[in-house]
């Protein structure tokens, strides 16, 4: 197993994506620790992972709260005995793409990038101290294809994964010495991961009168058909996918790996 005897964290392991890669990481031998707001949700995730055979347990967390960050993390090395790898998954309002920046409120603007920044950085952060005392340990962070693409109407998402991408390459930089990894991974969007009723914006200009404005919407097989058609792989990635490749990161055969973003956007963005 990839990730046997590791102790892993994993925030916003309710949602699609976090749930998808704690039960990959509980699949490959980690003692996961499933942390978010939703408790419910939490439990759901907990008990599909233990049913299957894995180490789970839940808490509750709130990933911007500074100090519920530093006490959860604090308490599961002194249960654990360490931490292994923390991976963050909790959303940065993408949701809040699809107008022009020219039209953009300000508090739009700014809620995805101090959204993102801030979480990253307080669970890194909490992480990182235990690592540099353990002198081992992974940090992941997440991000998407925004971050290098100069498409239209993203207000403050490319943005925040930009600003992301930047704090692992900075966090890498300075916990190096002391054996932490910390690797990003940057996806192209996750269909499974949308909700039921996603729309999203249409991609128009400000100033066009002939075609319908950014509130008229695609729907989300028109979304996922655009996006479809500007990769090289003339697809999306899966969670499944995700997962792996997170679970491949967190492990010992990337031992070799840090301040480096996986490119998981099937060729969104060529590097």
């Amino acid at each position: 197993m990839l990730l046997e005897n590791k102790n892993a964290v994993v925030y916003g392991a309710g949602g699609a994506i976090g749930a998808s890669v704690a039960r990959t990481f509980a699949r490959e031998g980690a003692r996961v620790v499933l942390a978010g707001r939703a408790v419910a949700t939490l439990d759901a995730v907990a008990g599909e992972i233990a049913a299957a055979g894995g180490i789970v347990e839940t808490a509750s967390v709130d990933a911007l709260d500074e100090q519920a960050v530093e006490r959860h993390v604090d308490a599961m090395v002194e249960k654990a005995g360490s931490i292994d790898v923390s991976f963050n998954a909790i959303g940065i309002r993408g949701d809040l793409q699809g107008t022009p920046l020219v039209g953009l409120p300000l508090e739009d603007y700014l809620l995805p990038i101090v959204r993102g920044a801030t979480t990253h950085f307080l669970t890194a952060r909490a992480a990182a101290r235990h690592m540099v005392e353990q002198r081992s340990g992974v940090i992941l962070m997440f991000t998407a294809s925004a971050s290098r693409l100069a498409g239209p109407m993203m207000g403050g998402f490319g943005v925040a994964c930009a600003a992301i991408e930047g704090l692992s390459r900075s966090m890498a930089g300075e916990l190096g010495p002391w054996g932490v990894r910390v690797v990003c991974l940057r996806s192209e969007g996750i269909p499974e991961a949308w909700p039921d009723d996603f729309r999203m914006h249409a991609f128009d200009s400000p100033d066009d009168k002939e075609r319908p404005g950014p509130g008229a919407g695609m729907t989300r097989r028109e979304f996922q058909a655009f996006l479809e058609g500007r990769t090289l792989l003339r697809r999306l990635p899966t969670l499944a996918e995700i997962a792996g490749v997170a679970a491949f990161m967190a492990s010992d055969g990337a031992g070799a790996m840090t301040a480096t973003v996986a490119n998981l956007t099937c060729g969104t963005v060529v590097d």
